[in-house]
């Protein structure tokens, strides 16, 4: 017995280490040396952005901070904040770069549409409504800073390889003990999940992006119906991966080395919230029939390491929620669970095969959950900043009807 299970660990370390797309080598960069198109394509960055003051004075600077040969400009969705960030988004527009950079204010969020999605549609509403037509666009993130060379490196890289979508992972901050420890960790499986050689060959099925930095072609977003062919989903970027893959369309996945989130991750509550939307999803028993539903676009590949941070977070969170609430049992673990499966795009199931999903998830890690049902938190989003509606489980007092 002892040798079989060291034949399957030797066995699934070579699978690992030859077979997996070489992941871990984690290898591919923008190219320094790639030629310049024969002619500059327009660009125009989209940045959907909530209660994002602290961050989003740097990040647009950054942005128009771009040595870039073509036409590029900026257009930032203002998601209803109430810290200020649209005050200093318009405070510099009306400066030295009125022309590049516009401020659209937010409508409420229509039914069927995640936050970051419906903003990001009223972004490219307004750059349909004032011409002339881009070529590109550049979907970013409110807390992310870009060195003044990346936006050329990007159109130099989709052109040059012919693709329809090229996005960077953005350098993520390492600087407490819980960021050094867990997010190299995250990128780690985040690249097992999704081997970047894999979802840049057209030959595989494989598709992923990273939505803090997202470069595609506008002629083959608006081919596939524009962001209403996946306005429901939670894991937006690599949806949009699969979709244009999917249409024949080519790209591309790297890590950025002039990228930079300035988000900061304090403990590991926060560390999790962020690993959960793709880690802990992936290896979840119910990415299976919510993927069947159209909820997920991951592969059902991760690493136990993320699973298991992920469980013993929500653990904890749990018994945090007994003592405050005073909860039973089931209450208090399923409070914690909302945890693992707020992110998964459950919302829209049908309430049978959410239950068959649900109960799934209980039997696999003993949750103790009972009947759930999804209820809209008012006022709360799914990332802070990016203004994504969010959706809880919620108990049911018993004899209750779902809703």
């Amino acid at each position: 017995m002892i040798h079989a299970v060291a034949a399957l660990t030797v066995l699934g370390w070579l699978y690992l280490l030859l077979l997996h797309g070489g992941y871990w080598r984690a290898r591919e960069r923008l190219a320094a040396d790639l030629p310049a198109p024969a002619r500059w394509p327009s660009v125009v960055a989209l940045v959907p952005a909530r209660d994002e003051a602290e961050t989003i004075g740097e990040t647009l600077r950054s942005l128009l901070g771009q040595a870039y040969p073509g036409s590029f400009r900026v257009v930032l969705i203002d998601d209803g904040s109430r810290d200020g960030t649209a005050a200093i988004a318009h405070a510099l527009a009306s400066g030295a770069d009125a022309d590049r950079l516009s401020v659209v204010a937010g409508r409420p969020l229509p039914a069927g549409w995640t936050g970051k999605l419906w903003a990001l549609q009223q972004g490219l509403d307004a750059v349909a409504a004032s011409p002339p037509a881009t070529d590109w666009l550049l979907f970013t993130d409110a807390d992310i800073r870009h060195g003044p060379g990346q936006l050329d490196r990007l159109v130099r890289q989709a052109e040059a390889r012919g693709c329809d979508l090229v996005s960077l992972m953005v350098r993520l901050r390492c600087e407490n003990r819980w960021e050094r420890l867990l997010i190299p960790a995250f990128v780690y499986f985040f690249q097992k999940l999704y081997p970047f050689a894999w979802i840049a060959d057209p030959r595989r099925r494989t598709a992923g992006a990273a939505g803090g930095c997202v470069l595609v072609r506008r002629s083959r977003l608006d081919g596939l119906g524009g962001l209403a062919a996946i306005r429901n989903r939670l894991i937006d970027d690599c949806a949009l991966a699969r979709a244009v893959k999917e249409s024949g369309g080519r790209i591309w996945l790297g890590l950025a080395e002039d990228s930079v989130s300035l988000r900061a991750y304090p403990d590991l509550d926060a560390v999790w919230q962020m690993v959960a939307a793709l880690g802990l999803y992936a290896a979840s028993p119910f990415a299976g029939p919510a993927r069947r539903h159209g909820a997920g676009d991951g592969p059902a590949l991760s690493g136990p390491a993320v699973a298991a941070v992920g469980i013993s977070v929500a653990r904890r969170s749990g018994r945090r929620a007994r003592r405050r609430r005073g909860l039973g049992a089931d209450g208090a673990f399923l409070s914690a669970d909302a945890r693992l499966l707020r992110r998964t795009g459950m919302g829209g199931i049908p309430a049978a095969d959410r239950r068959r999903i649900v109960h799934r998830y209980d039997r696999r890690f003993g949750a103790g959950l009972s009947e759930s049902r999804w209820e809209p938190v008012e006022g709360s989003r799914l990332c802070q900043g990016r203004g994504a509606p969010e959706c809880r489980l919620s108990p049911l007092a018993s004899g209750g009807r779902e809703r």
